[in-house]
């Protein structure tokens, strides 16, 4: 059921756009008096999330009794992170996801549909596994905030990967991962439909039916002067929300390019990319648009690790990326790689299986580090003074000297690709 829907290829939306929409969508289910909300952290800071979570907490005041970030695998949001994304909303209502240590299992997919789901490649169960706060919190009301955008895991990022990934637990998120990157990546991304999705919404189907949830999905996108603008926002207690969000973000946040692209030069906001964990998505989502013998260079000031959990940063240092096949064969080898299945499809999407070159420009990441896990290195200086991120504009461009470049400004957004690689 759709509570509220507006959005166009052309529209832009304001903060009074969008509290409007909250007002009208929450206000027809009238009274609630505890309620968790569920926005994404600090890497999908453009989503708008943090402002819609501060715009809920205006609406429920004090039945607003907690918010959830959904962090996923990644690091714990600092103070300063929820104060700027979050703006006024109290900090005494945030709660921290341990997703090792704060779950339960709600219900299993069974074995045979994962088997179907992966073309006979995977044959274990999944366990839908959530933050024990949503089960227990005793709330009437959950509303899981985020933006849909093409992604590299689920096809399309929103709805309720935003709970079982977001708020999940290791083998949940694990073995999502793995799937995806065994049913492959070219295969996935920009797609609603896909086995990923499909194995979530089975665990919907089956298993967050007695949860109260409604989900508040945005699409989000650079206009002509560079700014970001919300194109739309859809609010719903079910899956046609997230397909109208997902049919508006193909149109705004997919880019097709006639020819291969040579050298495309990514920038990763040091505020935002921290991680190669974060910051390969300058690789997932130009993948399908750079030319065999090509150059990524990835700009990455913030840059100081591989993963943002410890355990996985150690596995990334320790097999480096190396390709699909060769990944899939250390899967089968190793114990440490077989029980953190997240990191091993980490390891595929962030290859280019030989077909381009990756250079990452790093602040804090010495020369050593970055070539021990397979990547070229250059000097940030050296090249944050060749291309300057403040006077670059997005897409293509010719530089003084005559080179030819496509630049990203932030790879977060969208997704490129050459229309021969669409698979």
């Amino acid at each position: 059921m759709i509570l509220y829907a507006r959005g166009g290829e052309h529209d832009v939306l304001e903060n009074e756009d969008l509290r409007q929409a909250i007002a009208e969508a929450f206000g027809s289910l009238g009274y609630r008096k505890k309620v968790l909300a569920i926005p994404p952290d600090f890497t999908r800071f453009h989503s708008q999330a943090g402002i819609l979570t501060e715009m809920l907490w205006n609406y429920y005041k004090n039945a607003l009794t907690d918010i959830l970030p959904a962090l996923g695998t990644h690091t714990t949001m600092t103070e300063h992170d929820l104060q700027t994304m979050f703006g006024s909303t109290p900090l005494s209502l945030f709660r921290v996801h341990d997703w090792r240590r704060d779950v339960v299992t709600l219900g299993e997919v069974p074995s045979d549909f994962i088997y179907q789901q992966s073309e006979g490649k995977l044959d274990y169960a999944w366990k839908a596994q959530v933050n024990k706060l949503l089960v227990e919190g005793g709330f009437d009301l959950v509303v899981s905030l985020g933006q849909v955008v093409p992604h590299e895991v689920i096809g399309m990022a929103g709805y309720n990967k935003n709970v079982l990934v977001g708020t999940g637990g290791p083998e949940g998120i694990n073995k999502s991962h793995f799937l995806g990157a065994v049913y492959g990546l070219e295969r996935i991304m920009g797609r609603a439909d896909n086995p990923v999705r499909r194995v979530f919404n089975y665990a919907s189907d089956h298993f967050l039916g007695s949860q109260p949830i409604i989900y508040v999905q945005t699409v989000v996108s650079r206009g002509d002067d560079s700014k970001l603008k919300v194109r739309g926002i859809y609010i719903g207690n079910d899956s046609e929300c997230f397909h109208r969000a997902a049919e508006l973000s193909l149109k705004v946040n997919f880019q097709i390019v006639d020819e291969p692209l040579k050298k495309v030069v990514v920038y990763l906001d040091p505020s935002e990319f921290k991680s190669t964990w974060l910051g390969n998505k300058s690789i997932y989502r130009t993948r399908m648009a750079i030319a065999d013998g090509g150059e990524l260079i990835i700009l990455a000031p913030g840059l100081k690790e591989f993963g943002e959990d410890r355990q996985i940063d150690a596995l990334i240092r320790k097999y480096g990326y190396v390709g699909t096949q060769k990944t899939l064969q250390y899967v089968k080898e190793t114990d440490d790689l077989k029980n953190n299945l997240s990191a091993a499809a980490h390891l595929i999407h962030g290859s280019s299986e030989d077909r381009f070159s990756i250079t990452y420009c790093p602040g804090h990441l010495s020369k050593h580090e970055i070539e021990s896990v397979n990547f070229a290195y250059a000097d940030l200086v050296t090249m944050m003074k060749k291309y300057n991120p403040e006077k670059l504009t997005d897409g293509f461009i010719t530089m003084p000297d005559g080179e030819k470049i496509f630049y990203i400004s932030n790879p977060a957004l969208g997704l490129w690709a050459h229309k021969e690689r669409i698979l």
